[in-house]
């Protein structure tokens, strides 16, 4: 039976809770651990946002499908994977558990509760890098739910551990996320002036990569 609405509403909260709490606090604490190398500081920010994305999607997909993205979630409504009607109930509660999760790693390391991102993350090459992120996310996802829909945690969790690297902007690849860290001044933070075009790129990449991978691999609906 599928979970109730309240259940999976939780889930999703609970998910992009955790999974920003790891993105903000692994960034606090490798900036204070690298001595100032920034690619280490990335490195120790990356490995635990991949690490996590894997055990949050094998433990809560199966209750709500763990989307905790606003653009996975708009995708799967629009080919009918999702209830429409519980589409923006999904989306506000990845926004609201994302900035939940930013206010509770900022508790952990001791910093005021909330902040304001100062990373200017702008321009046409960091748009580029996010409409590649999301593009490439989603096509992991529409193929893995093809192919190999047992493999899909381990899948994205690799998929965003890569992007960190091989994309400019380090792969936000997801609105709630990214709202999320433009409430801290930290590693991982993103000025707040930067966050609409970051978004634009994301839902334009996920489009995209869901339009192609629908083609590819043909469509599929989410179980």
């Amino acid at each position: 039976m599928t979970p109730s609405l309240s259940r999976r509403l939780t889930a999703e909260a609970l998910g992009t809770l955790l999974l920003v709490a790891t993105v903000v606090g692994s960034g606090i604490m490798a900036e204070k651990l690298a001595g100032g190398n920034v690619a280490i500081a990335l490195l120790g920010n990356t490995l635990p946002t991949g690490a996590i994305l894997v055990v949050l999607i094998t433990l809560l997909g199966p209750v709500s499908g763990a989307h905790f993205n606003p653009v996975v979630t708009g995708i799967f409504a629009a080919d009918g994977s999702l209830k429409r009607s519980d589409a923006l109930p999904y989306m506000l509660a990845q926004i609201a558990g994302g900035i939940a999760g930013t206010l509770l790693a900022h508790a952990m390391f001791g910093l005021p509760l909330l902040g304001a991102g100062v990373a200017t993350r702008t321009g046409m090459g960091q748009w580029i890098g996010e409409f590649t992120a999301t593009f490439t996310l989603l096509l992991v996802i529409i193929g893995g739910l093809r192919h190999a829909p047992q493999s899909i945690p381990l899948m994205v969790g690799l998929t965003i551990t890569a992007a960190y690297w091989f994309t400019s902007s380090t792969s936000f690849a997801n609105p709630a996320v990214t709202i999320a860290r433009a409430f801290t001044p930290t590693f991982a933070g993103i000025a707040p002036g930067d966050v609409m075009a970051f978004i634009t790129a994301q839902i334009a990449g996920g489009i995209a990569g869901a339009a192609c991978g629908r083609w590819l691999f043909g469509s599929t609906k989410q179980a």
